[in-house]
């Protein structure tokens, strides 16, 4: 079986207000039990805001350690869960399902290499 990264990318802004948020997190729930089931499920987790990042840069034996996002954007990565998978058809349908969940947001499904 194969490992997939399934993200989810988010705008830069306010969280939902609770009426959107709390039918978001009901179908991550319901999917969440439903990879479990097919023991497709390896770890999934929410990210807090690109403000709360530290980026660290090595360069000549020394590291360069700065706040905030490495990239600066109008998207970023807001949460992401990692599948087994048999092949890229079925990450690929897991995908949509999150998709489908986090929906309008976009879901990128990656292979990890080796």
């Amino acid at each position: 079986m194969k490992q997939y990264l399934l993200s989810i990318y988010q705008p830069d802004g306010p969280t939902p207000p609770p009426e959107v948020l709390d039918e978001v997190v009901k179908k991550l729930d319901a999917l969440n039990a439903d990879l479990k089931a097919a023991g497709a499920w390896v770890f999934a987790g929410g990210l807090h805001p690109p403000s709360t990042a530290t980026v660290l840069r090595a360069t000549d034996g020394d590291t360069l350690v700065t706040d905030g996002p490495y990239a600066e954007g109008k998207e970023h990565l807001g949460g992401f869960t990692i599948i087994t998978a048999p092949d890229l058809d079925a990450a690929l349908a897991w995908g949509g399902r999150l998709a489908d969940a986090v929906a309008p947001l976009p879901v990128e499904v990656r292979p990890f290499s080796g």
